[in-house]
């Protein structure tokens, strides 16, 4: 795009309703939020669990800054890849099942870094149509054939199977769909990975942390064998930043010999890996936080079910209200602002066009009352 239709362009989103902006945040991560200088109970976050600031991640990462110090200053195979980058990796793949892992510095980076290594020219991915951006462009970028399924289509998936020439194959999907909430049949695609010599890629970004005891999508629904890859974040329930790859050793090696965004990027900074460390723990140690939150996704479905507007089918953490159009949305997130809530209003592209919604996220950190406040209000801005 040449400079001069720059304006002419941001002036059309504007027109769409699909200009976006950041909002400045003053107080840590929490449920109860300063943003630009208005105080406001945020229902916003991926910090499902309440980790992101909690006292234990912080003091291990501080302790770790000063015995490493604060940057990672070279690429893990150069002179980056710290003991307690070690350790850490160690500790999520015994959490997750699996025989190794290896750390990235974010979610993109690890789908770019599996699906580029395993397959190219010649060779096949196919991918559920919901899947997250980061996943569609890593099927982009590594030039194999890209076919997309349509939604939890096993049936049209296993003829595009059956139809490949492609001696490489891969499935790659979201474990749950972060705008709907919904979750892939995981252990059925697995049998169809199976029996077509097929990897299957799962990116639990929003599961792990939350279902499986906290271990994820793939423990919960028995997952295991040398085709499954399983990536998670940890930015989200896990409270930190980054995110993990997990699967055999010899596929953890071929990635560390092979993965350009793991080969050519600084290692993360060693203090996020003990903090990493410390979140396992809380994991591990509070079941009561997950009972909590999905005690929250009861008790918030049960107060929405007469609302003017539908619920997805989710028992995540992730409860979108479809509303439709883009200005609506709008107009509603800025009813709930006004009364002291932070709603995102999500648009196209990030979802179909006509599907603009309320994008509704849980925490194990927010309170009854304040789940209540939320429902109240939102039962009085949605009534037709």
């Amino acid at each position: 795009m040449r400079s001069q239709d720059l304006s002419a362009a941001l002036l059309e989103l504007q027109q769409q309703h699909r200009f976006r902006q950041r909002h400045i945040v003053e107080t840590p991560q929490s449920c109860a939020m300063i943003i630009e200088g208005k105080r406001y109970i945020a229902f916003a976050s991926n910090d499902y669990l309440g980790l992101a600031n909690h006292p234990q991640l912080i003091e291990a990462a501080r302790e770790a800054m000063l015995r490493w110090g604060v940057g990672g200053g070279a690429s893990h195979l150069v002179a980056g890849h710290f003991a307690i980058h070690q350790e850490a990796e160690e500790a999520l793949a015994a959490f997750c099942g699996r025989e190794a892992a290896l750390l990235f510095s974010s979610g993109y980076a690890a789908n770019q870094a599996v699906i580029t290594s395993l397959v190219g020219r010649g060779d096949a991915v196919f991918a559920d149509k919901l899947n997250h951006a980061s996943l569609n462009d890593a099927c982009l970028l590594s030039r194999a054939t890209f076919r997309r399924f349509r939604h939890n289509d096993l049936q049209q998936l296993e003829q595009l199977l059956a139809s490949t020439p492609a001696r490489t194959r891969l499935i790659a999907v979201d474990a749950v769909y972060s705008m709907d909430g919904d979750e892939a049949p995981l252990k059925k695609l697995q049998d169809l990975a199976d029996k077509y010599d097929a990897w299957l890629y799962i990116d639990d970004a929003h599961g792990f942390g939350v279902l499986g005891d906290g271990r994820g999508s793939a423990v919960e629904q028995g997952l295991h064998g040398e085709r499954l890859i399983y990536m998670a974040t940890l930015g989200k329930a896990a409270g930190v930043a980054g995110a993990f790859v997990a699967a055999s050793s010899q596929l953890i090696a071929w990635l560390v010999n092979t993965a350009r965004s793991y080969i050519f990027t600084t290692a993360q900074p060693p203090a996020l890996a003990a903090a990493v460390l410390a979140s396992l723990r809380l994991m591990a140690d509070e079941p009561w936080r997950r009972q909590r939150l999905q005690q929250s996704v009861s008790r918030l479905r049960e107060g929405l079910s007469e609302v003017n507007f539908p619920l997805m089918a989710s028992r995540t953490p992730i409860q979108p209200i479809i509303i439709g159009r883009n200005e609506q949305a709008l107009l509603l997130a800025a009813q709930l602002k006004e009364r002291g809530f932070w709603v995102p209003a999500i648009r196209p592209p990030t979802v179909p066009e006509g599907t603009a919604r309320l994008r509704l996220t849980l925490s194990a950190a927010h309170t009854q009352d304040q789940l209540e406040a939320l429902l109240d209000c939102m039962v009085q801005a949605m009534q037709p």
